[in-house]
């Protein structure tokens, strides 16, 4: 008989209760950013320009007189779903791969094995730099590069749990009863395996959200005036020494939603049937 998810919201404990508190509070601002932020992130006031916190708001100006806490709230859905995107990209490639890998013949195996192990070997930040420089600068090429510099990682906790769940007495069971084999895999491999990529997809998209976050930083992404956080930091570095809010709110944007993301996802991993 297979497990199935459960309870597991009562085992996220205070961190993580605080950490889907977070989310929800992410999710809320990038699908609906006018509650949090009524105003325009591109509305320039050249008269307000560089107001630090307090005086023009909780998070101050940017050389064009912007308001960064308004850009900060608007630029969470563009951030997060450049984010979820490219996670995306990384789950779709690592099921194939991952499933490929464990459920296929040995020779598949071994040749799908391969090329994990050669992707995976590189740092997955480099790979994703290596791939912008291959595609070109952008927030397209951004989202594909980290979505396919992402993909190793997920494949191989996807090999591995099909694996230990194709090997499972429930599953043993099911086919000395004769089921077929994608009966089998529909109902007690595919749900089982699935589950456990909840806590992944959280944990991906946080660490999405800082490598994409770097690319645009770096000008390989979004770029400005675009309220991406990372384009943010690209924009404020230039006045960090007078105007440190410009840097201070994006990067606290950017630690702050990828320690909720991650924290959530472990606890969910932690929380998730075994």
């Amino acid at each position: 008989m297979s497990t199935r998810p459960g309870g597991w919201l009562a085992g996220l404990g205070l961190g993580g209760t605080v950490s889907l508190a977070i989310v929800a509070a992410l999710l809320v601002a990038a699908l609906w950013p006018g509650l949090l932020a009524p105003g325009d992130p591109t509305a320039i006031a050249p008269t307000e320009a560089f107001a630090p916190p307090g005086r023009a708001g909780i998070a101050g100006t940017d050389a064009s007189g912007r308001d960064v806490y308004t850009r900060i709230v608007h630029g969470t859905g563009l951030s997060l779903g450049i984010a979820a995107a490219a996670t995306a990209i990384g789950l779709s490639l690592a099921v194939v791969l991952g499933f490929g890998a464990a459920l296929g013949p040995r020779r598949l195996d071994a040749g799908l094995s391969r090329i994990i192990e050669v992707m995976f070997a590189l740092p997955s930040l480099v790979l994703a730099l290596l791939l912008v420089a291959v595609l070109g600068a952008g927030v397209e090429a951004s989202v594909i590069a980290v979505g396919l510099a992402t993909a190793p990682g997920y494949a191989r906790i996807l090999r591995a749990r099909a694996q230990a769940v194709a090997r499972s007495p429930y599953v043993l069971a099911a086919r000395l009863e004769g089921l077929p084999g994608p009966r089998v895999f529909a109902r007690h491999v595919l749900p089982n395996t699935v589950w456990p990529l909840v806590a992944v997809a959280t944990l991906g998209v946080g660490q999405a959200i800082i490598w994409v976050s770097a690319l645009s930083y770096l000008g390989l992404g979004s770029l400005p005036p675009s309220p991406e956080w990372g384009a943010m930091l690209n924009d404020g570095r230039l006045y960090i020494d007078s105007s440190w809010w410009l840097t201070l709110a994006p990067g606290l944007a950017i630690t702050v939603t990828a320690a909720a993301l991650t924290l959530l996802g472990r606890r969910i991993s932690a929380a998730a049937p075994a």
